[in-house]
């Protein structure tokens, strides 16, 4: 068996992405209990949501699955620039018959310095632990290794991926541009947007860590094309979007099945970092005359109050629906099935 599989405690070299927001206990332990790696996406959640949604998801599995934490910069609250973003978002709230919120908030912390959420995982323990939008600080990875945790980061460039195993990562997600949902990478303002198969073999002949290849992989031609090029397996997210065991809406599996999923696009108009979905106003539109925007997430606080609006209305123009550059492959089944139809399609292009 390949190593990084035998690390990880599964069968088959297929990751479920944390999908913040559309990831589910049910979903990650279908997963995991089908011999992938199943995962939670907690980047949200308080650490009494995360430590509930843990055992949630080991009541409905005994196999390991992955939980997923942020580790962006920490915000900083910088009142004049919020109130000019709300002041350019002014117009698009009142197509809708409402205001704009007064004020912006941070809704969630960065797993950098937080010590509460620390406390959690070192008290659960889950198999597997990844980072996205950077590292935690040392002392924070210290604990979570001496506690037996596998520790997995997202890397979008060489530079992130040197920075990852020498701060003692196990594993790369080596993300690419085509990939649903937020970049990963560290410094927002820098990204060099890699493609998926440039940046797995970039990061195979350099890195020492096994790479795990993420964004545009749909099915088990593009499993064989990304182990093909080094890759030890593949995280799909956009894949598992259709299953009736994610948190997708109607409206979202709708649109996944529309001719919408031919045009995704890459803003960071919804949260503050750049992050790719289903095109609509949200990416045509806020950069005309566009002040700064503020630091994420708390110009996300200002993005899901003009999603609710549109979504209230029965409008798409700002609904902020993830998915990657491969949606147009998505399939709606469950994920033990889409699990097994994947190994089966990838044992055919052995």
């Amino acid at each position: 068996m390949q190593p990084l599989l035998q690390t990880l405690g599964i069968s088959h070299p297929i990751l479920q992405a944390p999908m913040v927001g559309v990831s589910t206990p049910e979903l990650a332990a279908a997963v995991s209990n089908a011999g992938g790696l199943g995962a939670i996406g907690l980047g949200a959640y308080s650490p009494q949501k995360a430590a509930e949604t843990i055992r949630q998801t080991r009541e409905l599995t005994g196999h390991p699955f992955n939980v997923n934490v942020f580790c962006h910069r920490p915000a900083i609250a910088d009142t004049d620039r919020e109130a000019a973003w709300l002041n350019h978002l002014a117009p698009y709230f009142k197509e809708f018959d409402t205001l704009p919120p007064q004020e912006l908030h941070e809704p969630y912390p960065s797993f950098i310095g937080n010590e509460n959420m620390l406390a959690v995982l070192l008290e659960e323990k889950p198999a597997v632990v990844s980072f996205h939008f950077g590292l935690p600080e040392q002392a924070a990875i210290s604990a979570l290794k001496e506690a037996g945790i596998t520790l997995i980061a997202t890397a979008t460039n060489p530079e992130e991926a040197q920075l990852a195993e020498d701060a003692g990562m196990d594993a790369l997600v080596a993300q690419g541009v085509e990939a649903g949902g937020h970049r990963g990478v560290f410094v927002p303002e820098e990204d060099r947007e890699i493609g998926t198969f440039t940046l797995v073999r970039l990061l195979c002949c350099q890195s020492n860590l096994p790479v795990i290849a993420a964004g545009g992989i749909m099915d088990g031609a593009g499993i064989h094309a990304a182990l093909s090029l080094g890759a030890s397996a593949v995280q799909m997210g956009t894949a598992f979007i259709l299953s009736p065991e994610s948190a997708a809406n109607e409206n979202y599996r709708k649109a996944l099945k529309s001719e919408r999923v031919y045009n995704t696009a890459i803003t960071a108009n919804i949260s503050g970092r750049p992050a790719r979905g289903l095109a609509n106003r949200f990416y045509r539109e806020l950069d005309k005359n566009a002040p700064a925007l503020p630091d994420y997430p708390i110009c996300y606080s200002a993005g899901k109050a003009l999603a609710s609006a549109s979504t209230a209305a029965d409008s798409d123009d700002f609904v902020v629906q993830w998915a990657g550059q491969g949606a147009p492959l998505s399939r709606a089944l469950p994920a033990k099935e889409l699990i097994t139809t994947l190994v089966a399609e990838l044992e055919a292009t052995q």
